[in-house]
């Protein structure tokens, strides 16, 4: 294996002119620096990324767990995190909980073991305080992405109960006035925040909200399509319209609609947040609630560098607005 003192010997300088060259340490004359990159690629030449980040007290690399990689706000939420890290010349390592505490424990740990210079975090539905009292004690810096919550820590997410309103106001403007939530897990926070949203929109309109009008609890999809096909089967009055608060509740409940026999939007009207991929190709085109998913990833990144170069800098909370894609399924 090539040392540093095989670079300097061909280069011609000394190896403290090397050093320099690797660490940027110090200013070296152009063409001082071009024979030494030279040297370092003719002898195959790699520098210990170990020893310095021990140096540095630096990996330059961040962690990143989310609770489900594969759903699509999160995929690009992935993105934006992985381009950030990219753009400051930082290597990521991704982890997927797949909603499971346990899961999502051992994958910080893992990346704690690893030495990342922060963690962004999207939590488990169910995740504990125990968790971030964890990383507090590493004193690692942290972000909170997508899933808030009422913690002195920086985080960033969307405003879900401004768009579960608006939703609510174009429904209502409709004509609809039975609107069946779709409301999942409400273990997480960002699911919650849509379910309390849509409560006080309703209330705020002088509807009503009986349990018959609210399916909650199901975090499959296949759970999902179960619930939703028994609520409208049984219901007294059945929902002129659905609202679904994720793309995987979104699928479940499309399927128990379309067995039930109800056509969108002639006779159910159906809207989702976060929609499903290639959405143009659905007939009728849905409506939906588009999280800026890419834009939250990188502002994670911006926050999380903000803590890792200011420590002891005030607690940063950002919420980013979502648009609405108003299509034929609400009409």
């Amino acid at each position: 294996m090539a040392t540093i003192v095989d670079v300097a010997t061909l280069a011609g300088v000394s190896t403290s002119t090397v050093s320099h060259v690797l660490n940027e340490t110090r200013h070296v004359e152009p063409e001082t620096r071009a024979r030494v990159l030279s040297a370092m690629k003719s002898v195959g030449y790699r520098r210990d990324a170990l020893a310095r980040s021990l140096r540095r007290a630096r990996t330059d690399s961040i962690g990143l767990v989310v609770s489900d990689a594969g759903e699509p706000a999160f995929a690009d939420m992935v993105h934006g995190v992985e381009e950030a890290a990219a753009r400051r010349g930082l290597s990521l390592l991704l982890a997927n909980s797949a909603e499971d505490p346990a899961r999502e424990r051992t994958a910080v740990e893992a990346l704690l073991d690893r030495r990342v210079d922060g963690l962004i975090l999207a939590r488990a539905a169910g995740s504990g305080a125990g968790l971030l009292a964890r990383i507090r004690q590493e004193k690692k810096p942290l972000v909170l992405l997508d899933r808030m919550a009422d913690l002195d820590v920086d985080q960033v997410g969307v405003d879900n109960e401004w768009a579960m309103t608006a939703l609510v106001d174009h429904l209502t403007g409709k004509g609809h006035e039975r609107i069946l939530l779709v409301a999942g897990d409400l273990r997480v926070s960002s699911l919650k925040e849509r379910y309390d949203g849509f409560l006080a929109a309703m209330e705020a309109r002088g509807l009503a909200t009986p349990t018959s009008t609210v399916c909650e609890g199901t975090s499959t999809t296949e759970g999902t399509f179960e619930k939703v096909g028994k609520l409208l089967r049984t219901a007294l009055q059945r929902p002129s319209a659905v609202l679904a608060s994720s793309t995987l509740l979104g699928a479940g409940a499309l399927r128990a609609i379309q067995q039930a026999g109800f056509k969108i939007p002639e006779t159910m009207a159906f809207a989702t947040f976060d929609g499903f991929a290639y959405s143009d190709l659905f007939t009728p085109q849905i409506t939906t609630v588009r999280q800026p998913a890419f834009q939250l990833g990188e502002e994670a990144v911006g926050l999380l560098m903000g803590r890792i170069e200011n420590p002891s800098g005030p607690t940063r909370v950002l919420r980013l607005e979502s648009s609405i894609e108003f299509r034929r399924s609400t009409e």
